[in-house]
């Protein structure tokens, strides 16, 4: 915990790495690599009012969406809430930009019928993070 609040501090400190999408630094014999993502909340759009039947539909497409970002590379983690209210799920994308993450997931067809709205800001995370 102590080095994770260095490399934090460190990098709240580092003017330069606000200009690149990574940054390292190393501590003792350690190298810790910094990388930014787009972490994206979708959350309850203005249109939920479709029967079952299509609600379904728009479902299987919007996780076909996702398959076909994931195996792009593009999109590295996605998943629901649960009980997180008008907050559903949240996507982070490994990708240059906002605006690129937000064309992409503007492609959703669950976005697109109004189910899901977006919401997106830049997050940093150590390059590699995988979740066991």
């Amino acid at each position: 915990m102590k080095k994770l609040l260095f490399v934090i501090s460190a990098f709240l400190i580092s003017v330069s790495a606000f200009a690149q999408r990574e940054f390292s630094m190393t501590e003792g014999d350690t190298t810790y690599v910094m990388k930014r993502y787009v972490f994206m909340h979708l959350l309850s759009g203005t249109e939920r009012s479709q029967d079952s039947l299509e609600a379904a539909k728009i479902q299987e497409q919007h996780l076909a969406h996702l398959n076909k970002m994931a195996d792009s590379g593009k999109l590295v983690v996605a998943g629901p809430f649960e009980n997180g209210g008008e907050y559903r799920g949240l996507l982070i994308f490994d990708v240059e930009t906002i605006e690129e993450a937000l064309a992409l997931e503007g492609e959703d067809p669950a976005v697109k019928a109004k189910r899901l709205k977006m919401q997106a800001f830049y997050w940093w995370g150590a390059k590699g993070t995988k979740l066991p």
